[in-house]
């Protein structure tokens, strides 16, 4: 048997489950798109491209989709700022705090995500323990608006997708050779200087990576936008969730969950091609 054959003979198990979890509901639900909503009556019979066209033209849907691009771009932005200097104190600290620190990082992750979002409306909330210190130091007269709103959805979900920016570049960060960076030092290169000119580059496709599975995460994300958005802040995924359990327009769901996967789809193609090219100027 050829290394070929028996790649594809061990693989055959993964791609069952792929075809049976992912790829069949998804070819039950794509001629259901293309049907037409009549209120009162239902799904029609006939066909229609007016789901994928309203999403492109009317510009409430247009509003949600570029919000949804929005904060994915936004907490992708937050988990990179806050976690490179964190990944890079991780892979640079003893073995014991490296231990320690990572185990502080894995320790939310194995809370349950409507708990930790629970938690954010706990400190966000117009009573919450944030607003209420600020109002019992003076520094404000009435509660800030941290909730339902762009502020508490990006605070939350940073919370949330940190670990695993942090979790990509600690080996990538770890991974730069050590004689690199001697190098530019003994080039009378200064500590900034040599963080853009070889750190930064060598730890590029890490980013990159780290940067593919948040955005993901985020623009796909349900829990944590409803519970602090609320109703009146939509996403793509929440208006997925109202489209199918209760407004019952399941044509427009459908349609919905299919740009939003073709948004994924196409930000992880772009994006493999990126790390491709830097793998192969690497």
């Amino acid at each position: 048997m050829s290394r070929r054959s028996a790649g594809a003979l061990l693989a055959s198990p993964l791609l069952l489950v792929l075809l049976l979890a992912f790829v069949g509901p998804a070819l039950f639900m794509a001629p259901l798109s293309l049907r037409e909503y009549l209120p009162g009556a239902g799904i029609g019979t006939g066909y229609t491209l007016g789901n994928y066209t309203r999403l492109a033209t009317d510009p409430f849907y247009r509003e949600v989709i570029l919000r949804s691009l929005g904060l994915g771009l936004s907490v992708t932005a937050l988990c990179l700022l806050l976690g490179y200097p964190l990944a890079w104190v991780i892979a640079h600290a003893r073995p014991r705090l490296k231990l320690a620190l990572t185990l502080l990082v894995i320790f939310p992750m194995l809370l349950n995500l409507v708990v930790r979002s629970f938690g954010w409306i706990a400190l966000l909330s117009n009573r919450g323990l944030l607003n209420n210190a600020l109002m019992d130091l003076g520094l404000i007269e009435r509660p800030l608006k941290l909730m339902f709103n762009l502020t508490g959805v990006l605070v939350g979900m940073a919370h949330i997708f940190l670990p695993f920016m942090v979790l990509m570049l600690v080996p990538v960060i770890q991974a730069v050779p050590r004689d690199l960076r001697d190098a530019a030092y003994t080039l009378q290169a200064g500590r900034l200087r040599t963080f853009l000119s070889v750190t930064l580059p060598l730890t590029a496709h890490g980013i990159l990576a780290g940067s593919i599975m948040v955005f993901v995460l985020t623009i796909s994300a349900l829990v944590t936008p409803r519970m602090l958005g609320g109703p009146t802040y939509k996403v793509m995924a929440t208006m997925i969730y109202d489209d199918f359990l209760l407004t019952l327009d399941w044509p427009s769901g459908a349609a919905m969950a299919f740009t939003l996967t073709a948004l994924t789809l196409a930000v992880i193609g772009v994006s493999s091609r990126m790390l491709k090219r830097w793998g192969g100027e690497q």
